[in-house]
């Protein structure tokens, strides 16, 4: 029955920073985590999705610790999308101004996976993000919303080094919707690239270090200024469609080129 809630009587919740992780004193740059969710439903965030996004949140604020960057998660007030709502993206949105309210002027990195994914590409365009990285993005199947990857807004990814990654097997949401978004998000914005990773699902488990190697590469390069490794470089420079269907080799991160 809470499905189907009006939006004058949804539940009465706050979004949620969780506790820090990496640098809690001179905080240089702040990564925000935006975990999974469901297309629709007005339950609590989810636990298990919070869950699944803490190793990728404590490996980047172990290697972080140099560049003084702090990790944060966002807990949801809702686990759906739910529609034009779009409760995660302003969760997110709150969450950029939060972080700027706790530390001041810093850069910030939005990576999301799932729905997060969606609502990090959706935020991006607050004036503190410096990056965005999604990670199996999920968007609409047009079967059920004709139209929408069409109108997915890109513009306010301008002036931002964009990653998406997306598994070439995933069922939940499909990858060349991923791409056709990232194609249009090239066209004004030179620093968008995509990575395929291929006979994976959406879960990138049988990748996940690979991946896992690839979001710290890319962390640590827009907010910690060290280069990025030269797959990723290449990816970045390379004209679409090239660009944006890089493959992401088996044993990416064990040893990096540069």
């Amino acid at each position: 029955m809470a499905q189907q809630a009006s939006p004058d009587r949804l539940p009465d919740r706050e979004a949620k920073l969780g506790r820090p992780m990496g640098e809690r004193r001179s905080v240089q740059g702040v990564v925000l985590l935006l975990p999974g969710g469901e297309p629709r439903g007005l339950r609590r965030r989810s636990a298990v999705s919070v869950a699944a996004a803490l190793p990728l949140a404590r490996r980047i604020a172990r290697a972080g610790q140099e560049e003084a960057l702090a990790v944060h998660l966002v807990h949801y007030r809702y686990r759906g999308w739910n529609g034009a709502a779009a409760h995660p993206v302003a969760d997110a949105e709150w969450a950029v101004d939060e972080v700027v309210r706790r530390y001041g002027d810093v850069s910030v990195c939005l990576v999301g996976t799932d729905v997060g994914g969606r609502a990090a590409l959706r935020a991006g365009g607050h004036p503190a993000v410096s990056a965005v990285l999604a990670i199996a993005p999920w968007l609409p199947d047009p079967a059920d919303e004709p139209g929408a990857v069409e109108r997915e807004p890109v513009a306010q990814l301008a002036g931002r080094r964009v990653l998406l990654v997306h598994g070439t097997n995933d069922e939940r949401s499909d990858p060349e919707l991923s791409y056709r978004l990232a194609e249009r998000a090239k066209k004004t914005n030179a620093d968008v690239c995509r990575f395929e990773v291929h006979s994976d699902g959406h879960g990138l488990h049988q990748h996940r270090a690979e991946v896992t190697a690839l979001a710290e590469d890319f962390v640590l390069g827009t907010l910690g200024g060290r280069d990025f490794a030269r797959p990723l470089a290449d990816a970045l420079a390379a004209p679409p469609p090239l660009g944006l269907r890089m493959p992401l080799a088996a044993g990416f991160g064990s040893s990096l080129p540069r």
